[in-house]
């Protein structure tokens, strides 16, 4: 996690994507050059701010009459394109600085650190907002200016409501590849940030009038308490935030210590930010271009009950199989409804959603009909028309399209049309539907699934501040225990901190000699757990150092003697080792709370289930820490170890609120020492029947 210093006044990203005049510096009339590019799509697109090529020996290029340097461009500039070498960067960079340029874009990579550290420090002093390195720039059809690399052909469909970010360059070219159901505000290629990043653009596209949703390409977020306020800031205001981050299994390719990395790893963390900050997250670009082409329509699902009507049982087949797992919702109609449909359709099979309204094959009159149940339903948000109907085909196209539009003019919910494949459109019904109340979405997934987000989004709650933490004991112990360096705080200690917490911990019976050993078994009862307990050797059980259900004291005896030979094998110290005699834990579901570290995101809570079943199941269930109110018993009812901890085939219910206070303290905890934490692993946990409790069995914390 990166939180980046901001030095110098503060830049002006409206300078950057609004532009009064412009001055594009390594200006040339080379055939494909970048200033060439740059200059050819700012005439095509009739900018209407002074340009102002420069050039150090040109008189003029393109027509247009060029400057010697920056300097002696007449009066303010706004924004700099740098067409230029890497080497000749920091001088340019000099004079823009100098000049008071407010903003620029660098497009090459720069892979020497001391130009890239140059050019950085001085924008950041100066307060140039910079874009770039090694991107392709920013286009801004909403105010006809381009410091983008392509060339402009055709601008008829550019202009539009979705402002994109990208940090990858491909990405932008493909988006304005394609404009035919939504066009961009702005695109900004962000490429490395080391200047201006990722959160400040989101902030400048918020209070943009043309920008009506926000949507996002991410490698890497270099901000995040910049990010997360961005995304609370634009849920507020009502701009949907859409994000497609790439690079999740990071966190699982990374070497971690304990079982928490291990089971988190797969980009988890980063859905879990972006849902708590009410950011809506996509898997692909297609994905991604439908919930833009979902907020095309002026009418916006309330929520993610979605109705289908459509003249095909297979279809209605598909979208069930679909169903599972979606984030939309198809509501069943209500018996008077389903009755009603009948009464014109026929026999209706199923729940009535999706509707097979082809009944006896008079399309005017049944699909008509059942348009008119279906948006009439209170527990619907969002009516789509399927069907399937495209540019170049060799058969009569649909025109089922008529009913729908005449439906969309009796009710006040938002309408769609969407084909059974994604991506497949007819323009002439795009161009119809354009500004009315119907929009047009693709594909069975991608397609429902926007509707699904969006509407998941409309239902969107204000962010709960923080769980407060007040264990002054349990603090001042870890700063104790961290007095030296530490490779890990063992479980004897680490559950001293979990007692301060107010949490139940197994006891531990520290020994030095089998003797004693039995001695301590002996005092508990039989069976007994030995554990080796070292700071040097955090995870134990590969080594042997963890021998469970010992029933006698000739079975202690002998796990004492070969926990002994596997110390000396490992080069430790037999004889100053700490040993410890536990009793086998109470009964109960056994589950794993930990905390990790995300290189990106910073500190996380995972839970699942616990003990051998937690590489098995491979059930983990995170968020960013801090954690917030309900959080906690969010993830416990969203793993799969809750169908256990609900008494699972006869079994009584466990204690649930324990579990959840115990996760509550757990993470609040780490996040008030997250200076000195890098990760908790308590597995496992036994949680006991309603009103029993929960009791920590082994518990390790790792520190920053």
């Amino acid at each position: 996690m990166t939180n980046l210093s901001r030095t110098g006044p503060k830049p002006d990203l409206r300078r950057l994507l609004a532009p009064r005049n412009i001055a594009v510096v390594g200006a040339s009339e080379r055939p494909n050059a970048p200033g060439r590019r740059i200059l050819e799509t700012l005439q095509k697109l009739g900018f209407a701010g002074s340009i102002a090529p420069i050039h150090p020996t040109n008189e003029s290029v393109l027509g247009l009459k060029c400057f010697r340097s920056l300097a002696d461009v007449p009066g303010e500039i706004d924004a700099a394109a740098f067409c230029l070498d890497a080497k000749n960067l920091p001088d340019a960079m000099r004079q823009a600085a100098a000049k008071g340029v407010g903003s620029g874009v660098v497009y090459g990579a720069i892979h020497d650190s001391a130009i890239r550290a140059t050019i950085a420090t001085l924008a950041r002093q100066h307060g140039i907002a910079l874009c770039g390195p090694n991107c392709m720039g920013v286009f801004s059809p909403a105010n006809r200016s381009s410091l983008y690399l392509q060339t402009l052909i055709d601008g008829s469909r550019l202009a539009g409501n979705v402002g994109l970010v990208t940090q990858s360059g491909s990405v932008a070219v493909g988006m304005l590849g394609d404009c035919r159901r939504f066009g961009f505000s702005h695109l900004i290629s962000s490429g490395d940030e080391i200047v201006t990043t990722i959160d400040q653009y989101i902030e400048v596209l918020i209070d943009d009038p043309a920008t009506h949703v926000i949507t996002l390409f991410i490698e890497s977020v270099r901000n995040i308490d910049g990010f997360t306020a961005a995304l609370d800031r634009a849920a507020r205001v009502g701009k949907p935030v859409v994000a497609l981050k790439v690079g999740r299994s990071t966190l699982a390719r990374a070497a971690v210590v304990g079982h928490t990395g291990g089971i988190a790893g797969d980009g988890r963390v980063f859905s879990a930010l972006l849902a708590r900050h009410h950011g809506i997250e996509v898997t692909s670009l297609e994905e991604m271009t439908e919930v833009l082409a979902c907020c095309q329509a002026p009418r916006r699902p309330a929520g993610p009950r979605v109705g289908v009507v459509t003249a095909s049982g297979g279809q209605v087949e598909m979208i069930l199989d679909e169903a599972a797992g979606a984030p939309f919702e198809l509501p069943p109609l209500d018996p008077a409804r389903l009755k009603l449909a009948a009464e014109v359709i026929g026999p209706i099979s199923g729940t009535g959603n999706p509707l097979d309204a082809w009944g006896t094959g008079d399309y005017t009159k049944s699909l008509g009909h059942g348009l008119d149940v279906i948006s009439g339903s209170p527990d619907i948000d969002a009516i789509v028309l399927l069907s399937d109907t495209n540019d170049g085909q060799t058969m009569s196209p649909t025109r089922y399209t008529d009913l729908l539009y005449d439906a969309s003019l009796r009710s006040p919910k938002p309408f769609y049309f969407m084909n059974t494949r994604s991506n497949l459109m007819r323009m002439e019904l795009v161009d119809k539907f354009r500004g009315s109340g119907v929009g047009m979405i693709t594909g069975l997934r991608q397609g429902l699934g926007a509707l699904g987000r969006m509407g998941r989004w409309a239902r969107r709650t204000s962010v709960e501040p923080p769980i407060a933490h007040d264990f002054a004991a349990a603090d001042d112990a870890l700063r104790q225990m961290l007095r030296t360096p530490r490779k890990s705080i063992n479980e004897i200690d680490a559950k001293t901190i979990l007692r301060h917490l107010k949490l139940k911990a197994v006891d531990d019976h520290v020994v030095a000699t089998a003797a004693e050993a039995t001695r301590a078994a002996e005092t508990i009862g039989f069976p007994v757990v030995l554990k080796t307990v070292s700071d040097d050797i955090p995870h134990r059980s590969e080594h042997g150092l963890v021998a469970v259900g010992l029933k006698s004291a000739g079975e202690l005896t002998r796990a004492f003697d070969e926990q002994s030979g596997r110390l000396a094998k490992l080069g430790a110290d037999t004889a100053t080792t700490r040993r410890t005699v536990q009793p086998m834990a109470q009964k109960g579901v056994e589950v794993i709370v930990g905390i990790g570290n995300d290189p990106e995101f910073g500190l996380y809570t995972a839970f699942g289930a616990g003990g051998v079943l937690v590489e098995l199941i491979g059930d983990a269930v995170v968020k960013p820490l801090p954690l917030r109110k309900g959080e906690a018993l969010e993830m416990v009812r969203a793993s799969k170890a809750f169908r256990l901890l609900s008494g699972y085939r006869g079994a009584p219910a466990s204690d649930i609120g324990s579990l959840v206070d115990c996760i509550e303290r757990v993470a609040a905890f780490a996040f008030s020492n997250r200076d000195a934490v890098r990760e908790i692993d308590l597995n496992p946990i036994f949680v006991g029947a309603q009103g029993q409790g929960c009791s920590i069995a082994d518990a390790l914390i790792i520190p920053a």
